[in-house]
């Protein structure tokens, strides 16, 4: 017995994401606060900057996506460094089924999602294990992140206006 057709559209591609592999690229932590102490109680105050950037890769279909935080803890009143930790953490996906115009933020949101878990028990870990409480990240906002880099290049690029 035939299948009666129904109609419906098409099916949208079946999207395959894997994760190849993740490792640090590079990473470094400085504390500071060992070198020079400080007196008093002091009240910590952190800053972490996150950018992200995408390459691809020889083979088909994969990208490698690296997250590079930079997380600074300063004494509040004082602003004097008490650590410095800087990763570079990356991911190789294998990806297909994407429609070329969401590949870019699929690969600067989906990918980052799928990696944040690790840095962030990296950053723990090496906060830790570097004479400090262990500092957990709170989730970053990657569609908000990426919106904010699409403005400020679309600011960049504009003409400077006559007044």
């Amino acid at each position: 017995m035939a299948e009666a057709d129904t109609g419906a559209a098409p099916q949208a591609p079946q999207i395959k994401m894997n994760v190849l592999s993740q490792y640090i690229r590079d990473m470094s932590f400085e504390n500071i606060l060992a070198q020079k102490p400080a007196s008093g109680q002091v009240q910590p105050d952190v800053k972490v900057q996150v950018a992200l950037d995408v390459k691809k890769r020889e083979a088909d279909h994969q990208f490698e996506v690296v997250m590079k935080l930079t997380v600074k803890s300063v004494a509040q009143g004082t602003e004097d460094a008490l650590f410095l930790l800087e990763v570079e953490y990356a991911g190789l996906f294998h990806i297909e089924g994407v429609p070329e115009d969401q590949m870019h933020p699929f690969l600067l949101i989906e990918c980052p999602r799928m990696l944040f878990p690790f840095v962030r028990r990296i950053v723990s870990d090496v906060t830790r294990d570097g004479g400090f409480p262990p500092l957990n990240l709170e989730n970053i906002d990657f569609v908000n992140l990426y919106r904010t880099e699409l403005q400020r290049r679309a600011a960049a690029q504009q003409p400077v206006g006559t007044a």
